[in-house]
């Protein structure tokens, strides 16, 4: 599981463009790795919006952007163009990063448990420690609270 102060799980997935990505290539700027559950459901949705509005801010700020759920890199593409997001979404079809994060967890929902992702956001400095997690996001306001975050990072 990823823990403050540590250095962040890696992964290499697929990126909804079919490129893939490793997290340790991306040393040298902070990265913001937000998990969401589903493609296209009306909090991620609003989620990636959010994120998708700021990604400007965020670049400034010196830190990339990843979204990662289950979905395929075909389903996350067709969730960029009908939202126009301006973010990479990376497709983990097998769970292996959210599992490496600890966010792939029992849910319950109208009194039946599953197994889901579990809406979180990780930030990861430029040299790959993770530095801040927020677990059990709650949607509102939260990018503007990861970017104040990034934004506090010492350069």
């Amino acid at each position: 599981m990823a823990t403050d102060g540590k250095k962040a799980p890696d992964f290499t997935l697929s990126d909804d463009a079919g490129n893939v990505v490793q997290l340790s290539k991306l040393k040298g700027r902070a990265v913001v790795v937000y998990f969401y559950p589903k493609d296209d459901t009306s909090g991620c949705t609003l989620e990636a919006k959010d994120f998708s509005c700021l990604a400007q801010d965020f670049v400034n700020a010196g830190a990339d952007i990843l979204g990662i759920s289950p979905d395929s890199a075909k389903s996350h593409q067709k969730f960029k163009t009908k939202h126009d997001l301006g973010l990479r979404l990376l497709a983990d079809e097998d769970k292996s990063a959210a599992e490496a994060y600890g966010v792939w967890v029992q849910k319950s929902m109208y009194g039946k448990t599953y197994l889901g992702v579990e809406r979180s956001t990780f930030l990861i400095d430029k040299t790959g420690k993770l530095v801040r997690s927020w677990r059990k996001v709650k949607v509102p306001g939260h990018a503007e609270d990861v970017l104040a975050a990034v934004k506090a990072l010492p350069v």
